[in-house]
């Protein structure tokens, strides 16, 4: 008899995944339909809308790529990209290399362009680069969680149009924690996942695409030989060199044609929904209010820690900390004694961050005061216990008045009191 797998109980406060929403769980749990089941059809449906409002977007083509996030990025890349292609790709963390990496196995010319690991780039500076390369698309990263940080966006969208450059960005560690304004921001693909701050499990990518993108995409649309009738028409482009990938067939695979391409990951997309409906109910500024609110109470605590706290701290992302490992503390030992202890996971990071920082999470279902105070008391048993010298129980001290001061805040009148 093979042996049983039980999951131990933790709480996974690194840069993601992090605990899913019961909610989502449940869900999950939910009776399987037919793909093409009238019920199943109508959840796709649902499923779109509300990722509209996620997106903040109006775009039609808003749907679920089956796959990790890095499958959405893929899908958009190879959907979009021809050999011999330019596209310019700004480079602030891990992901951004990621970017550079598919764009080139898609065949496409990239450009590179990079600041420190712990920085951002002005948009002026993004916008010279575009400006002066003259790409086909502009890919980048919201928040790249390799170093905690958040790229400004809000410029890059009109000078994008106004230049016929395609906008893609991956924003998968930042929706649902920091704002993202699709339509506003006139991003024309946006692909994210489920397991950061929209509460739930890796393994579905929600993207959003506009009329310019689809435009592009259906220009090299294909329909696969034992699909075909008569009336369907074909793009004259190249054809798209991924048929998991190819959202021209994703495309008519959430059309009401319903042209098939895969079976839909069922539980996937109960999970996807709830994850949207969750974060729709609290509402889009609660959600991301919520996320500051106990990022900034954890970077307060980290520092009341006696550890420096990484990089640029106004361009931080809401949802996730760096701090410097003390030269004096076994990094991973730590850790290790997290995970063991106390049942609490947090991350180092990548490349030349590895060993060097922390990466500690306040993201969905574990952005709350417990989870934050609970890591900070466990976190200072580990240092005081390595040596490290610190004010012992300041931390969890200077969280909790960050926590307080919050809930002092007097709240909007009622309408009848402005009456």
């Amino acid at each position: 008899m093979t042996q049983v797998f039980t999951p131990p109980p933790r709480l996974l406060m690194g840069p993601g995944p992090i605990d899913a929403d019961p909610r989502v769980l449940k869900a999950m749990s939910s009776q399987l339909l037919g793909q093409f089941d009238p019920s199943m059809t109508a959840c796709m449906d649902l499923t779109m809308a509300a990722y509209r409002d996620v997106f903040a977007t109006s775009n039609q083509w808003t749907f679920l790529v089956d796959s990790t996030s890095r499958g959405a990025i893929e899908a958009a890349m190879v959907s979009m990209l021809e050999p011999g292609d330019k596209v310019l790709v700004p480079i602030f963390g891990r992901f951004g290399h990621l970017l550079c990496e598919i764009a080139s196995r898609c065949g496409a010319v990239v450009t590179k362009i990079e600041v420190p690991w712990g920085q951002v780039f002005p948009q002026e500076q993004i916008i010279e680069a575009i400006l002066k390369e003259r790409p086909k698309l502009l890919a980048l990263v919201q928040g790249d969680t390799s170093t905690t940080m958040l790229q400004p966006l809000s410029a890059l969208g009109r000078v994008c149009h106004e230049n016929d450059v395609l906008l893609y960005c991956d924003a998968t560690a930042s929706i649902g924690g920091n704002v993202l304004d699709t339509d506003d921001w006139m991003l024309d693909v946006v692909s994210v996942g489920l397991q950061k701050c929209l509460c739930g499990p890796s393994g579905s990518a929600p993207i959003t695409l506009n009329d310019r993108a689809v435009s592009l995409i259906q220009g090299r649309k294909h329909i696969e030989a034992g699909l075909r009738s008569d009336g369907q028409e074909e793009g004259q482009g190249r054809v798209i060199s991924s048929n998991y990938f190819d959202l021209s067939m994703i495309i008519d695979y959430w059309s009401k044609a319903r042209l098939n391409h895969h079976t839909e990951a069922t539980s996937m997309l109960y999970a996807a929904y709830e994850c949207a409906r969750i974060l729709l109910e609290e509402g889009l500024t609660e959600a991301i209010e919520r996320h500051e609110l106990n990022g900034r109470a954890l970077a307060s605590g980290l520092a009341a820690l006696n550890l420096r706290l990484f990089g640029d701290q106004q361009n931080r992302m809401n949802n996730v900390v760096g701090v410097y490992i003390p030269e004096d503390v076994p990094g991973e030992k730590i850790r290790h004694e997290m995970l063991m202890d106390f049942g609490i996971e947090i991350g180092t990071s990548f490349g030349p961050l590895h060993g060097v920082i922390w990466r500690i999470g306040t993201m969905g279902y574990n952005a709350r005061p417990d989870a934050v105070l609970k890591t900070l008391a466990c976190l200072e048993q580990c240092l005081l216990a390595s040596g490290h010298r610190l004010s012992p129980g300041e931390s969890v001290a200077e969280a909790r008045a960050i926590y307080r001061a919050a809930s002092d805040q007097p709240t909007q009148a009622p309408l009848e009191a402005v009456k």
